[in-house]
């Protein structure tokens, strides 16, 4: 398994073997949604960077799954349809959302890594 890369929106990225990228949220994210009962999956198809690919809505909120960068949605995690509570029960593994192409695989590692993200976490905390 590769490094993880996140985002400022709390998601997070690995780069598989295949050099598609697998997408899913963080435990931070899951923890501030609450219990999830309901993703819906992205389409296969190309997204610009920003755009909400997925959507995941939990007892508290509903929340925007981002595409992190340019790249074609490839294969999309089928076990959320019927248990979305995944997210919550394993959110850096069997709780992924979607795996994707990037337009430009360098990009993934401009992305936040583990000691850049525990900064954002603590500095929001702070805030």
């Amino acid at each position: 398994m590769s490094e993880l890369r996140f985002t400022e929106d709390h998601e997070w990225l690995r780069t598989e073997a295949d050099g598609t990228v697998t997408v899913g949220i963080t435990a931070f994210a899951q923890n501030a949604l609450g219990d999830v009962v309901f993703v819906q999956l992205p389409e296969l198809q190309s997204y610009d960077k920003g755009a909400e690919a997925a959507t995941v809505e939990s007892v508290k909120a509903a929340s925007g799954v981002y595409m992190p960068l340019d790249g074609e949605v490839v294969e999309t995690n089928p076990t959320l349809n019927d248990s979305p509570e995944r997210v919550n029960e394993d959110p850096l593994g069997e709780g992924w959302f979607f795996r994707f192409i990037p337009a430009d695989a360098e990009a993934v590692g401009q992305l936040l890594d583990q000691d850049a993200y525990d900064r954002l976490i603590k500095a929001n905390a702070e805030a």
